[in-house]
């Protein structure tokens, strides 16, 4: 079946006409490069012939209402976030020019905005990646605080600045429990066991040989004061060259792999957004790549009346 494109049904002129003096007008006193202009030119004929399969008939009948169906139809078909912001932009500044000509008083795309642009997020290790990472048996004591330091943040999925503020009396060896400091101060409690316990156990032996005497931080470095977030950095960088793993090596990449992990193993969002000390469950299902077809997935499996509907 072929679709009929939808520029080739002609427009009524009442909205054709306002288009071509904007055109004319992007053209002599925009200056705006070909490219932009076609780009805007496509965009508006194709929300100009939504509009007319919505029975309007000039540009004067459109208001915020309209303008959000229009946004909403583009997200439906699956329009990347970038193009569905074009289209807004050139909808917002085609009702600016409209206003300037005295044919419209309000601007009704002004409040409409496009979803974000997602965040490109740090490719996860997979678990042998992490292992081949994390097989560090020197006894020199830096290296025992970097595979301590390694072990905690892919085992508590921590924060770089989580890590580095972390004091000796923060740590409770024997429940396996940490106090952490995250964003905006809030205070949580995160669990961490095996070989995270195991590691931290055997530098906190050695620490006493490094800390300055008064110094409260349970990483420090070799100076005897607290480790800077530079450091780590640096530190994780050379042990993953070292150790041979394929992609580089950051404190934000051991806390997706320690999300992502987590969550294939425990399908739990909840929990994982709690470990993690994620204020807004969004921020959780962006980070571990959890798309809305896994929760419609899960939802139909667990939800007692979503079972029902398969039978209708």
């Amino acid at each position: 079946m072929t679709t009929t494109p939808a520029h080739s049904i002609p427009l009524p002129s009442s909205l054709q006409k306002p288009l071509e003096r904007f055109y004319e007008f992007l053209r002599s006193e925009k200056g705006l490069s070909l490219h932009t202009q076609r780009n805007y030119k496509q965009q508006l004929e194709t929300m100009a012939q939504h509009l007319v399969d919505m029975g309007l008939k000039d540009w004067s009948q459109v208001d915020a209402g309209w303008v959000r169906q229009l946004a909403g139809k583009g997200m439906r078909e699956g329009m990347k976030a970038s193009s569905l912001a074009t289209r807004l932009s050139s909808l917002r500044s085609f009702f600016d020019f409209l206003i300037l000509r005295g044919e419209m008083s309000a601007n009704p795309a002004k409040g409409v905005s496009a979803p974000r642009k997602k965040r490109p997020l740090p490719k996860n290790l997979d678990v042998d990646e992490v292992s081949q990472l994390l097989e560090v048996n020197e006894d020199d004591p830096l290296a025992v605080r970097d595979r301590a330091m390694m072990e905690l943040m892919y085992g508590a999925g921590l924060r770089l600045a989580e890590l580095v503020s972390i004091d000796v009396r923060d740590v409770q060896l024997r429940s396996g429990e940490l106090r952490v400091i995250g964003k905006g101060d809030k205070e949580r409690k995160v669990p961490f066991s095996g070989m995270a316990t195991e590691w931290v156990g055997k530098w906190l032996k050695l620490r006493g040989g490094l800390a300055d005497a008064g110094e409260s931080a349970l990483f420090v470095s070799k100076l005897g004061t607290r480790i800077s977030h530079r450091s780590v950095q640096k530190r994780m960088a050379e042990w993953g060259q070292k150790q041979s793993v394929a992609s580089h090596i950051s404190p934000h990449k051991l806390r997706h792999s320690f999300a992502t992990h987590m969550l294939e193993s425990s399908n739990n969002l909840r929990a994982v957004q709690e470990l993690l000390g994620h204020e807004n469950i969004s921020t959780t299902q962006i980070y571990t790549h959890l798309d809305f077809q896994h929760l419609a997935q899960a939802y139909d499996q667990a939800h007692p009346r979503a079972r029902k509907k398969r039978g209708d």
